[in-house]
Protein backbone atom coordinates (compact mmCIF):
# COMPACT_ATOMS: atom_id res chain seq x y z
CA UNK A 1 0.00 0.00 0.00
CA UNK A 2 2.75 2.25 0.42
CA UNK A 3 4.28 1.95 -2.76
CA UNK A 4 0.81 2.40 -4.17
CA UNK A 5 0.64 5.27 -1.89
CA UNK A 6 3.88 7.15 -2.98
CA UNK A 7 3.46 7.02 -6.82
CA UNK A 8 -0.01 7.80 -6.93
CA UNK A 9 1.52 10.94 -5.14
CA UNK A 10 4.29 11.28 -8.02
CA UNK A 11 1.78 10.76 -10.16
CA UNK A 12 -0.68 13.62 -9.01
CA UNK A 13 2.67 16.37 -8.67
CA UNK A 14 3.78 15.39 -12.11
CA UNK A 15 0.07 16.56 -13.45
CA UNK A 16 -0.31 19.55 -11.32
CA UNK A 17 3.51 20.91 -13.05
CA UNK A 18 2.39 20.17 -16.41
CA UNK A 19 -1.13 20.84 -16.02
CA UNK A 20 -0.07 24.00 -14.67
CA UNK A 21 2.82 24.89 -16.94
CA UNK A 22 0.14 24.24 -19.87
CA UNK A 23 -2.21 26.53 -18.49
CA UNK A 24 0.53 29.35 -18.15
CA UNK A 25 1.79 28.53 -21.66
CA UNK A 26 -1.23 29.08 -23.27
CA UNK A 27 -2.92 32.13 -21.11
CA UNK A 28 -0.07 34.00 -21.93
CA UNK A 29 -0.58 34.59 -25.83
CA UNK A 30 -4.37 35.26 -24.98
CA UNK A 31 -5.35 38.97 -24.31
CA UNK A 32 -5.12 40.57 -20.81
CA UNK A 33 -5.71 44.15 -21.65
CA UNK A 34 -7.71 46.56 -23.70
CA UNK A 35 -5.65 49.82 -23.64
CA UNK A 36 -6.30 52.96 -25.24
CA UNK A 37 -4.07 55.83 -25.61
CA UNK A 38 -5.39 59.29 -25.33
CA UNK A 39 -2.51 61.34 -27.41
CA UNK A 40 -2.58 65.05 -27.63
CA UNK A 41 -4.86 66.93 -30.72
CA UNK A 42 -4.86 66.67 -33.46
CA UNK A 43 -3.48 63.12 -33.37
CA UNK A 44 -6.34 60.46 -33.12
CA UNK A 45 -6.65 57.99 -29.72
CA UNK A 46 -4.64 54.60 -30.82
CA UNK A 47 -5.85 51.19 -29.03
CA UNK A 48 -4.21 48.00 -28.24
CA UNK A 49 -4.69 44.45 -27.01
CA UNK A 50 -2.21 43.49 -24.69
CA UNK A 51 -0.92 39.88 -24.63
CA UNK A 52 0.18 38.05 -20.97
CA UNK A 53 3.33 37.43 -22.14
CA UNK A 54 3.26 41.27 -22.83
CA UNK A 55 1.59 42.61 -19.74
CA UNK A 56 3.27 39.79 -17.39
CA UNK A 57 6.46 38.59 -19.24
CA UNK A 58 7.18 35.87 -16.20
CA UNK A 59 4.19 33.96 -16.97
CA UNK A 60 6.21 32.59 -19.86
CA UNK A 61 8.98 31.67 -17.87
CA UNK A 62 7.07 30.21 -15.13
CA UNK A 63 5.15 28.10 -18.06
CA UNK A 64 8.48 26.60 -19.53
CA UNK A 65 9.78 26.00 -15.96
CA UNK A 66 7.14 23.75 -14.86
CA UNK A 67 6.66 21.77 -17.72
CA UNK A 68 10.78 20.94 -17.23
CA UNK A 69 9.81 20.31 -13.86
CA UNK A 70 6.97 18.09 -14.14
CA UNK A 71 9.84 15.52 -16.31
CA UNK A 72 12.74 16.54 -13.49
CA UNK A 73 10.76 15.29 -10.41
CA UNK A 74 10.61 12.02 -12.07
CA UNK A 75 14.46 12.33 -13.14
CA UNK A 76 15.72 13.00 -9.60
CA UNK A 77 16.03 11.96 -6.24
CA UNK A 78 17.00 13.06 -3.17
CA UNK A 79 17.92 16.58 -2.57
CA UNK A 80 17.42 17.46 -6.33
CA UNK A 81 13.88 16.44 -6.00
CA UNK A 82 13.61 19.06 -3.12
CA UNK A 83 15.35 21.66 -5.02
CA UNK A 84 12.86 21.00 -8.07
CA UNK A 85 10.08 21.34 -5.21
CA UNK A 86 11.33 24.41 -4.18
CA UNK A 87 11.57 26.00 -7.80
CA UNK A 88 8.06 24.59 -8.53
CA UNK A 89 6.07 26.39 -5.24
CA UNK A 90 8.23 29.43 -6.41
CA UNK A 91 6.86 29.62 -9.88
CA UNK A 92 3.43 29.28 -8.70
CA UNK A 93 3.66 31.58 -6.52
CA UNK A 94 4.81 34.05 -9.37
CA UNK A 95 1.61 32.83 -11.73
CA UNK A 96 -0.39 33.48 -8.52
CA UNK A 97 0.75 36.76 -8.04
CA UNK A 98 0.64 37.60 -11.89
CA UNK A 99 -2.88 36.14 -12.24
CA UNK A 100 -4.11 38.34 -9.40
CA UNK A 101 -3.03 41.27 -10.52
CA UNK A 102 -4.30 40.54 -14.12
CA UNK A 103 -8.01 40.18 -12.37
CA UNK A 104 -7.92 42.87 -10.55
CA UNK A 105 -6.43 45.33 -12.99
CA UNK A 106 -3.78 46.40 -11.58
CA UNK A 107 -1.26 45.41 -13.97
CA UNK A 108 1.47 48.13 -14.67
CA UNK A 109 0.42 49.54 -18.15
CA UNK A 110 3.37 51.77 -19.15
CA UNK A 111 3.31 53.80 -22.26
CA UNK A 112 6.88 52.52 -23.20
CA UNK A 113 5.12 48.90 -23.63
CA UNK A 114 2.79 50.24 -26.18
CA UNK A 115 5.26 51.05 -29.15
CA UNK A 116 6.62 54.51 -30.30
CA UNK A 117 4.88 55.75 -31.64
CA UNK A 118 4.22 59.54 -32.04
CA UNK A 119 2.92 61.46 -29.16
CA UNK A 120 3.26 58.54 -26.68
CA UNK A 121 5.74 60.36 -24.11
CA UNK A 122 2.41 62.83 -23.22
CA UNK A 123 -0.25 60.44 -23.53
CA UNK A 124 -2.90 59.21 -21.58
CA UNK A 125 -3.08 55.76 -21.06
CA UNK A 126 -6.32 53.82 -20.40
CA UNK A 127 -6.59 50.16 -19.27
CA UNK A 128 -9.56 47.80 -19.61
CA UNK A 129 -8.44 44.49 -18.06
CA UNK A 130 -9.48 41.35 -19.28
CA UNK A 131 -10.20 38.74 -16.35
CA UNK A 132 -10.66 35.67 -18.20
CA UNK A 133 -6.59 34.79 -18.61
CA UNK A 134 -5.67 36.22 -16.12
CA UNK A 135 -7.85 34.30 -13.90
CA UNK A 136 -6.53 31.07 -15.75
CA UNK A 137 -2.94 31.81 -14.72
CA UNK A 138 -4.14 32.52 -11.06
CA UNK A 139 -5.52 29.16 -11.08
CA UNK A 140 -2.42 27.38 -12.14
CA UNK A 141 -0.41 29.07 -9.88
CA UNK A 142 -2.13 27.68 -6.83
CA UNK A 143 -1.99 24.12 -8.78
CA UNK A 144 1.45 24.76 -8.73
CA UNK A 145 2.14 25.60 -5.79
CA UNK A 146 0.31 22.75 -4.66
CA UNK A 147 2.51 20.07 -6.42
CA UNK A 148 5.69 22.09 -5.11
CA UNK A 149 4.55 21.86 -1.43
CA UNK A 150 4.01 18.22 -2.02
CA UNK A 151 6.93 17.04 -3.56
CA UNK A 152 8.91 19.57 -0.79
CA UNK A 153 7.23 17.30 1.94
CA UNK A 154 6.57 13.38 0.21
CA UNK A 155 9.15 13.70 -2.47
CA UNK A 156 12.55 12.05 -0.70
CA UNK A 157 9.93 8.74 -0.35
CA UNK A 158 8.90 8.57 -4.45
CA UNK A 159 10.13 5.82 -6.51
CA UNK A 160 12.81 7.13 -9.03
CA UNK A 161 13.07 6.81 -12.81
CA UNK A 162 14.24 3.23 -13.06
CA UNK A 163 13.67 1.96 -10.07
CA UNK A 164 11.72 -1.07 -10.82
CA UNK A 165 14.38 -2.32 -12.71
CA UNK A 166 16.52 -2.70 -9.67
CA UNK A 167 15.39 -5.74 -8.30
CA UNK A 168 15.25 -7.59 -12.20
CA UNK A 169 18.91 -7.76 -12.26
CA UNK A 170 20.90 -10.04 -10.82
CA UNK A 171 22.79 -9.44 -7.37
CA UNK A 172 26.19 -8.60 -7.45
CA UNK A 173 29.19 -11.27 -7.78
CA UNK A 174 26.32 -13.33 -8.48
CA UNK A 175 26.99 -16.06 -11.49
CA UNK A 176 24.51 -15.97 -14.43
CA UNK A 177 22.17 -18.57 -14.23
CA UNK A 178 23.49 -20.20 -17.47
CA UNK A 179 26.89 -19.86 -16.60
CA UNK A 180 26.21 -22.02 -13.37
CA UNK A 181 24.22 -24.61 -15.78
CA UNK A 182 27.78 -25.11 -17.85
CA UNK A 183 29.74 -25.69 -14.60
CA UNK A 184 27.92 -28.24 -13.02
CA UNK A 185 29.59 -31.94 -13.77
CA UNK A 186 28.17 -33.93 -16.56
CA UNK A 187 26.02 -36.33 -15.98
CA UNK A 188 25.88 -39.86 -17.79
CA UNK A 189 22.19 -38.99 -19.08
CA UNK A 190 24.12 -35.42 -19.91
CA UNK A 191 26.80 -37.61 -22.04
CA UNK A 192 24.17 -39.22 -23.90
CA UNK A 193 21.67 -36.38 -24.99
CA UNK A 194 25.15 -34.68 -25.65
CA UNK A 195 26.08 -37.94 -28.23
CA UNK A 196 22.57 -37.63 -30.23
CA UNK A 197 22.59 -33.87 -30.54
CA UNK A 198 25.79 -34.41 -32.44
CA UNK A 199 24.32 -37.28 -34.68
CA UNK A 200 21.28 -35.49 -35.62
CA UNK A 201 23.75 -32.57 -36.70
CA UNK A 202 25.86 -35.22 -38.76
CA UNK A 203 28.57 -35.44 -36.83
CA UNK A 204 30.76 -38.07 -35.11
CA UNK A 205 30.48 -38.20 -31.40
CA UNK A 206 33.84 -40.38 -31.12
CA UNK A 207 35.60 -37.51 -32.39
Amino acid sequence: MGQVRERRELTLAVLGCAVAGGLALSSSSQPWAEVTVARQPPLPPTAETLTGATAAPLVTACGLLLLAAAVAVVAVRGAGRLVVGLLVALAGGTLAWSGLRGVTGSLDVAAADLGAGVGLGSAEVLSDPVRTWPAVVLVAGVVAVLAGVLVVLRGRAWPGMGRRYERTGAAPGAAPATAAATTRPQSDEDRHQAAWKALDRGEDPTD
